[in-house]
């Protein structure tokens, strides 16, 4: 069934439609087999994915978005990746499982949503047991995230922006938020109400994400009133401040410089005036390229 999917390419909204089992490529440039970065424990997550032991990181290359300030363009956009079969990618979740991470983490997996559900599927029959984050742009297809039921425990979506100018602008995606909200909704009505372990590790929920950018106050709050009154405290919103200029940013004269403190403590204060309790926030020292990993393709 899964394979279906990838003989006329329609597992996100661009809808490509090309044939990635004969090695045709749409606009994520994904082709039949998945591509990762890097597989890792990776100790930079929210507390609760993170924990004490990390969260087990599968960074898979190629995006359907063209962010000009992405820090993993070297594999989004640029050409870092190693190929795994879908049995590797299956014996890749068990050895995170051995190494003792708290879940999988699966970045950015939307544009190989139907080999990582074959992967899943595999790895669970041979002793797989651990909580799935799928971590998402969340500029997904609302039905392939309800294909993903019952093999996805946890959704990390960014809900980058409201206003179309911006992600047209930035992102080349102009229906980005119409899109988002839709599979954020569909990832909310699967999902439920979050779920915590005894040590404070998140079991099952979702986390909404949003990297607030320079100069782009209105749009961010308008973000965070919209998580707010549509879900209230049945998600989690994660407000970042790490936002660092790399990529095309670097000479965009909007993008070029990081984010305030003030700008940054102003979105703080209007969540929390708004009411939200469910979140997470960052202190100072986030913005780093020595956060950005190093995509050797060790794991892989």
């Amino acid at each position: 069934m899964y394979r279906e999917l990838l003989a006329s390419c329609q597992l996100c909204p661009r809808q490509c439609g090309v044939n990635r089992l004969v090695g045709q490529v749409g606009f994520c440039q994904a082709g039949n087999l998945p591509r990762l970065g890097l597989v890792s424990l990776h100790h930079w997550e929210e507390p609760c994915l993170s924990g004490t032991r990390g969260s087990g990181t599968v960074f898979f290359s190629h995006c359907n978005l063209r962010c000009l300030f992405c820090q993993n363009h070297a594999i989004s956009q640029g050409t870092a990746g190693k190929e795994v079969s879908v049995e590797r990618l299956a014996d890749i979740f068990l050895e995170q499982q051995q190494r003792g991470a708290h879940n999988i983490n699966l970045v950015t997996p939307g544009h190989y949503a139907a080999q990582i559900a074959e992967a899943l599927t595999l790895a669970k029959r041979m002793g797989l047991v651990l909580p799935i984050i799928y971590n998402t742009n969340a500029y997904d297809s609302k039905a392939v995230i309800e294909q993903l039921r019952g093999l996805v425990d946890i959704y990390l979506p960014d809900l980058k922006y409201i206003d179309e100018r911006y992600s047209t602008a930035y992102s080349q995606a102009p229906d980005y938020f119409r899109y988002a909200s839709a599979a954020i909704s569909a990832m909310v009505q699967q999902i439920g109400e979050p779920i915590f372990d005894s040590d404070g590790i998140m079991t099952r929920g979702v986390i909404i994400r949003h990297l607030a950018l320079p100069g782009m106050a209105e749009d961010s709050r308008a973000v965070i009133r919209y998580v707010y009154e549509t879900f209230g405290h049945s998600v989690y919103l994660s407000l970042m401040n790490q936002y660092t200029p790399l990529h095309q940013a670097v000479n965009h004269p909007t993008l070029c410089h990081c984010l305030s403190a003030e700008e940054y403590a102003d979105l703080v204060d209007y969540a929390l005036a708004l009411g939200v309790e469910n979140g997470f926030i960052q202190e100072g020292g986030a913005v780093s390229e020595s956060f950005v990993p190093l995509f050797d393709c060790r794991g892989a």
